[in-house]
């Protein structure tokens, strides 16, 4: 069934999902966990149709390559989009033993990361070349991050995309916190993306807002176990097979900390630059400046820093109160030199907002709240140097 567009709905998961849920679906005797699992399914990329992978033989196993190359490509042909497999094997076993016999036998240990550090990041291909569009049509993408949870950066994510459409620009939002995919409770938007005559995902909308998220595409309840390298292979889905169409801005919402999680999302995205989200306290604000310092060491500019949670204003006596001391943000932003792009208090409104998918900026765009963030994103767009011009008319 397709909508009035002619889109058709997608099936459950992105390609990278689609692929993985595949190759976990073969069983392997003697045990009970999967090639992924197991480490046996690496070096993923997705270009249209054709599927590019390593099978890892491990420590410990030996089968026949072509047997199971002739399983994954059965796999592949169930789901009707996958023109071409290219298949690689890099055999790491030490012995010829075969897989351990029995129920329940314990599997051997996949091979460790030779090299120290953060791995490097293989999945998506090349990088991008200077001057090259990675995601056509959009002219800016920004994350939004954090030192570390508990900041409030997806709310600040929600309400700052929404406060640049207001003010005029074509805005979407990104959420690649793949571990806790927040944005479309936030949003009150669920259900499958549709697919288009391109065979390219249709994002959700909501108040002018194009909107993807893994948890659009995951089973309700349902948690996101992968390493980096796997998560690297879905945002890079998210890029490559989104109709995005054309955009001002691309705001991005980052897994909070300087992790695994956020290192690899930060070297797959294309960004132009990331603004840090904090509390005032001392604590939050010194880890937001390491946060600060792993993307300046990727070469990707910080805009700004937004203290959010500044203070609290009694609704009863209107006392005003900084329960999480007041500052933090903008000392940090002094410290660095880059600009201080404005405080956001706590209120119960953004929490409960939140909480039943009606943001602040949709629920109360008049109210003084609201108009802090619309003046955040003129801060923004002003440090970016774009104009109105640039926006959508009207």
């Amino acid at each position: 069934m397709s909508d009035t567009q002619g889109n058709t709905p997608s099936k459950a998961g992105s390609k990278t999902l689609q692929v993985l849920d595949a190759i976990r679906s073969i069983e392997l005797d003697g045990t009970d966990r999967d090639m992924v699992a197991l480490g046996m399914f690496k070096d993923l990329r997705i270009r249209e149709g054709v599927v590019e992978f390593t099978l890892v033989i491990p420590q410990g196993y030996s089968f026949v390559p072509e047997e199971m190359e002739e399983a994954i490509a059965e796999r592949f042909n169930e789901l009707g989009w996958v023109t071409e497999m290219a298949m690689s094997v890099r055999d790491e076993s030490k012995t010829t033993a075969q897989i351990p016999q029995g129920a329940g036998a314990a599997p051997p240990p996949s091979q460790p990361q030779a090299a120290d550090g953060h791995r490097p990041l293989n999945v998506g291909g090349e990088p991008v070349a200077d001057g090259e569009n990675p995601v056509p049509g959009v002219k800016h993408v920004i994350a939004v991050g954090s030192g570390k949870g508990g900041v409030g950066k997806s709310t600040v994510s929600v309400n700052l995309a929404l406060a640049l459409a207001d003010i005029g620009y074509r805005v979407g939002l990104l959420d690649v916190d793949v571990y806790g995919p927040s944005i479309p409770l936030m949003m009150g938007v669920d259900g499958h993306p549709l697919i288009n005559a391109n065979q390219k995902l249709v994002p959700n909308e909501k108040h002018n807002l194009k909107i993807m998220s893994m948890g659009f595409l995951l089973k309700p309840n349902q948690a996101v176990v992968w390493r980096g390298p796997m998560v690297h292979g879905v945002v890079k889905q998210f890029l490559q097979d989104v109709d995005w169409g054309e955009l001002d801005f691309l705001i991005v919402d980052l897994p909070p900390g300087t992790g695994d999680a956020p290192l690899s999302l930060t070297q797959s995205l294309p960004l132009s630059a990331t603004v840090l989200v904090t509390t005032p306290q001392e604590v939050a604000a010194s880890v937001a400046a390491k946060a600060m310092t792993m993307f300046e060491r990727m070469g990707i500019r910080t805009l700004g820093v937004i203290e959010n949670m500044s203070y609290f204003i009694c609704p009863s006596c209107e006392t005003s109160t900084d329960i999480f001391d007041r500052g933090g943000g903008k000392l940090l932003a002094s410290d660095a030199g880059v600009p201080f792009l404005g405080e956001i208090p706590l209120d119960m409104r953004m929490r409960k907002g939140s909480d039943v998918g009606e943001p602040l900026m949709a629920q109360f765009p008049d109210s003084e709240l609201a108009e802090r963030f619309r003046e955040i994103a003129r801060r923004l767009a002003g440090v970016l140097g774009a104009t109105h011009d640039t926006a959508v008319s009207g």
